[in-house]
């Protein structure tokens, strides 16, 4: 197994290690020359924005994962064993479709001569048809959709294994039911409702398909930007030191957010 994880996934992130501190040489080959140019380059403004923008993107698109799903898993850790196996098919099925046909399919319901615009036409109500083409509204739902299945799966595993008494018990004592959900619910699903956080962040930071599809050029992410480098600019070098930068993020925000959310209800319960 460590010769497996050494070979596909140890040397690869080495490489690109050391692309990122190589050079762009002429028509995009690569001189074997140090330097540090390719991480300066990153701190300008444009590709921090970048940066930022898919931070924000991902942080939001969990966030309402987060408060679509956990709703959606207790519906269905609650509901009875015939409706489960119901409600379990119908977010899987969508789930096991490959991820370019679902996209596809959304910017073909919103886009130009879809359905959406169709039955707007029928009803006569007035609307600009490239607004609803490529926006950011429309990459979150993409995102939203896409990644929602990956919320609510172990919320549900969580929550079915959940002891309700405990929930009757705070009733007879009185507690309202915002004190039950954040002093008896939340604490006891912290866990599953962070792993379930990362699930979702990680890969819509390194999201492309979907802000490319959807987005067009109003939604350049970081997952776009290092595809731009390797594929079109073919400034290899820079593409990798982008690379690096985003694996930093996607292990270092978790790692943070985990220090401070479980952390934070630590001091609840005690």
């Amino acid at each position: 197994m460590f010769m497996w994880l050494g070979f596909f996934v140890a040397a690869p992130l080495v490489l690109v290690l050391i692309l990122s501190f190589l050079s762009r040489g002429n028509y995009g080959s690569i001189e074997w020359r140090f330097t540090l140019e390719n991480y300066r380059r990153m701190f300008q403004p444009i590709y921090l924005n970048i940066f930022l923008r898919s931070l924000e993107l991902s942080t939001i698109t969990a966030v309402l994962c987060l408060f679509i799903g956990y709703p959606m898993a207790w519906a269905m850790a609650s509901a009875a064993p015939k409706a489960r196996a119901v409600y379990m098919l119908v977010l899987a099925v969508p789930f096991i479709t490959n991820l370019i046909i679902r996209v596809y399919a959304i910017k073909i319901f919103f886009g130009m001569d879809g359905p959406l615009q169709w039955a707007l036409n029928l009803l006569h109500v007035p609307f600009d048809p490239y607004a609803l083409t490529q926006n950011t509204s429309l990459v979150f739902y993409g995102m939203v959709t896409s990644y929602l299945p990956f919320m609510v799966f172990p919320l549900y595993a969580a929550l079915e294994k959940f002891d309700f008494a405990l929930v009757e018990a705070a009733q007879d004592l009185g507690a309202s039911n915002l004190k039950i959900l954040f002093r008896v619910i939340i604490p006891n699903t912290r866990v599953a409702a962070l792993n379930s956080f990362t699930l979702v962040f990680i890969p819509c930071l390194g999201e492309f398909v979907i802000p490319d599809l959807l987005g067009g050029g109003n939604s350049m992410l970081a997952g776009n930007l290092i595809t731009e480098q390797f594929l079109n600019v073919r400034d290899w070098p820079f593409g990798a030191a982008l690379s690096v930068a985003l694996i930093v993020m996607l292990l270092g925000v978790p790692l943070l957010l985990r220090r401070i959310f479980l952390g934070s209800f630590r001091g609840v319960n005690a």
